[in-house]
């Protein structure tokens, strides 16, 4: 479902109707009138549509966590809010770029359309940049020939699955966070599909290396076994962000988790 044509389409529908009766039809209403249903159903929702729209396509648009793929950042569940003018303010609908205010860094958190199907959003963690040269070899993630700094931070414990994960911290630039690796799971990326710029990418029994090519990231889940991403389906278009994610605004499961992430 594309909320934000929706909510476009009921904005236009209220505007013309607060129009026609801001300019016309209260003109000829008498003063002690009733107002028709239109306007008290229509009409007089425009300015609160209008306020939603506005903050929704370029300040601040509240997304669910549906999976555990950026586990142990982010839970399944976990309401979070998301900078939309971070990388540049976009038309909404379209969402054609018109002011370019910045670029994501290694480490953010972004919000994207996913490639392969561009009506679903997705949330990953940056680790490549446009001209990277990114390498995730027997689970040893390198940029440029530098290893990324981890340090092992004890065990995850997956309360659904009854399970232990091994904890690790990462720095990406000047970005802490956390990450899962599981043990035994394989080095190798399985059921890579063909996505634009693949010729970038070599992939073995040891995991894969890959250039980002220009107006591209490399995206990963912190869930690193669990996650469907630039590993399996490619890179994401600039023009495919659709902002920063920096704020768990409430979680239904738990509620101390309100206020956290960063």
């Amino acid at each position: 479902m594309n909320f934000a044509l929706i909510l476009f389409i009921l904005l236009v529908i209220s505007g013309v109707l607060w129009a026609a009766d801001r300019f016309h039809f209260r003109k000829r209403r008498a003063s002690d009138a009733k107002e028709p249903l239109w306007v008290e159903y229509g009409a007089s929702f425009f300015p609160v549509i209008l306020a939603v729209f506005l903050l929704r396509s370029f300040l601040v648009e509240p997304f669910k966590i549906p999976s555990g793929s950026m586990i142990p950042t982010l839970l399944v569940g976990d309401f979070i809010a998301v900078k939309k003018y971070a990388y540049g303010i976009r038309l909404p609908v379209v969402n054609k770029k018109i002011i370019d205010i910045g670029q994501p860094a290694r480490g953010d958190v972004v919000v994207f359309r996913y490639p392969p199907d561009p009506s679903l959003d997705y949330i990953k963690r940056v680790v490549g940049l446009p001209g990277d040269k990114v390498a995730y070899l027997n689970k040893r993630l390198t940029i440029n020939g530098q290893p990324v700094e981890v340090r092992r931070a004890g065990d995850y414990f997956d309360a659904e699955r009854l399970f232990y994960t091994p904890l690790y911290e990462e720095r990406l630039g000047d970005r802490e966070h956390m990450i899962l690796i599981e043990d035994d799971a394989p080095a190798f990326v399985p059921h890579v599909m063909q996505f634009p710029h693949r010729d970038k990418c070599l992939y073995n029994t040891e995991g894969f290396v890959c250039e980002v090519p220009p107006g591209h990231y490399f995206v990963m889940g912190d869930n690193r076994d669990n996650s469907q991403d630039s590993r399996v389906w490619g890179f994401v278009p600039d023009e495919n962000l659709v902002g920063k994610a920096f704020f768990i605004w409430f979680n239904f499961g738990d509620l101390k988790r309100i206020g956290g992430f960063r």
